[in-house]
């Protein structure tokens, strides 16, 4: 019995170390070299490092977040990231930072990272924000500048300005240096392959 509960225990621990977020780098930085970083010529988990010789501090420095981006007409929103192809320092860190432009009285539709969790601050203006667990227990909070809320792992949850006539800018940081994106709607609606119908969306929705 007790041979049992160890191996359980140990396979348990190997599971969690195997679910963590972005693995630690085992050197003080790795800058992404971008020039082989192509979807044509390179393929890993993970970015290629330039040699350590030919660091320099620009590459740990951006501005990509410093102005706006185009506010999209749909859902009137907008996000600007860091990424390797502009923050080249980030490569290997297991973070992303991210400007969030909202337009008055607009939202950004629920969505949930698969990799990352993610903390947000309110710069500016007034924001509704909230994620749903996996009880489907919602969790809410109006935010004014300067509070800040976090977003579990995985979890569906959604941004939305209730002014009605001023933008609201929001910063994250999310754990990962790809946390990936999943839109609720487009996930069920709008797949590549269309979603059955009959068979699934009928029955899902049925009793909604």
């Amino acid at each position: 019995m007790e041979t049992n509960t160890i191996l359980f225990s140990m396979s348990l621990l190997v599971v969690l170390g195997l679910v963590g977020s972005d693995p630690d780098p085992l050197q003080d930085y790795c800058v992404a070299d971008t020039k082989k970083a192509t979807k044509e010529n390179f393929y890993c988990n993970g970015v290629p490092c330039i040699n350590p010789d030919h660091v320099e501090t620009s590459h740990f420095a951006t501005s990509a977040l410093s102005k706006p981006g185009k506010i999209s007409i749909m859902f009137g929103f907008n996000v600007t990231l860091t990424t390797i192809l502009n923050l080249p320092g980030l490569n290997t860190q297991g973070l992303t930072m991210a400007r969030i432009d909202i337009g008055a009285n607009s939202l950004v539709p629920p969505h949930s990272h698969p990799r990352a969790s993610e903390v947000a601050i309110l710069l500016k203006g007034s924001l509704l924000v909230g994620f749903i667990d996996t009880s489907n227990h919602l969790f809410t909070q109006n935010l004014q500048p300067g509070d800040c809320f976090v977003f579990p792992k995985g979890l569906i949850h959604f941004l939305y300005n209730t002014d009605s006539n001023e933008q609201a800018l929001a910063v994250s940081g999310l754990s990962s240096q790809n946390p990936g994106l999943q839109m609720a709607s487009p996930a069920a609606f709008a797949t590549k392959q269309n979603m059955p119908d009959e068979e699934v969306l009928k029955k899902v929705f049925a009793g909604q």
